[in-house]
């Protein structure tokens, strides 16, 4: 009997091909630079300061961040999207440094002004202690008065809008969403399943959730000292309108 232990999804290179098409959306691409816009808007950083885009994907936020003059540092496992994203930034003469490397390892200490983690790439491991490793890494990463920016699906906010099930269909994809909460709201499994040209793909995968109180309490135990909190990267109140959990950690 095979004894080896399967990999987690988040650790299959299969997963991320698949899902790109649904992650990367036209839509979600022309998004991107009032994304950028309001972060910086947030973080505050003046073209030349150094920034880390963490679990970086395609780097749709990089390219934007390296128009802005800023020092980018790209960080991601999966090459294929590091490829794209490297491949894109040669085509504009952009200067992006890209990382592969999990980002439980990825530690670079006093090296960066600001690392971003956003569209819900926070809470991936079954082990909460690989959560924190993260944030300690990122602490170390930071330089003195750095800014740690998180942005994903609060558990407030999915409480509000939670569907069991659902559909949608975009650039000729059409994805079904089965989700099930589990273990008294500390989990989010979810089942896709997506038909692109007649071909059906499934995907299964499992995500932690964080309140905004959790998350605060989390970035504070490592280390995080003033914490703000928003409803959405536009920096609007984190109340019963929010649309996502961001926070701003600062070291």
């Amino acid at each position: 009997m095979d004894k080896r232990k399967k990999k987690s999804w988040y650790e299959q290179d299969g997963f991320w091909e698949m899902v790109a098409p649904v992650f990367f959306t036209s839509e979600r691409m022309l998004s991107t630079k009032e994304e950028v816009e309001q972060m910086l808007s947030l973080l505050k950083l003046q073209p030349g300061e150094k920034i880390c885009d963490l679990c970086c994907g395609v780097g749709r936020h990089n390219l934007e961040l390296a128009r802005h003059g800023l020092n980018v540092t790209g960080v991601d496992r999966t090459a294929m999207y590091l490829e794209e994203a490297k491949k894109k930034a040669n085509e504009e003469g952009l200067n992006i440094r890209f990382v592969q490397e999990d980002m439980r390892r990825f530690c670079e200490p006093d090296a960066f002004d600001a690392v971003i983690n956003v569209f819900t790439s926070f809470g991936y491991f079954e082990d909460a202690a690989d959560d924190k490793r993260v944030i300690e890494n990122v602490y170390k990463s930071l330089k003195k008065g750095g800014i740690f920016l998180i942005d994903i699906m609060g558990k407030e906010v999915l409480a509000r809008i939670f569907q069991e099930k659902r559909w949608r269909e975009e650039d000729g994809l059409i994805v079904l969403e089965e989700a099930k909460i589990s273990e008294d709201w500390s989990y989010i499994d979810s089942r896709w399943i997506i038909i692109t040209d007649g071909m059906r793909d499934e995907c299964r995968f499992t995500l932690r959730l964080y309140s905004a109180a959790e998350l605060v309490e989390l970035l504070k135990g490592c280390g995080f000292g003033k914490v703000d909190v928003y409803g959405d990267l536009s920096g609007s109140p984190y109340d019963h309108t929010a649309k996502r959990l961001v926070v701003l950690a600062h070291k």
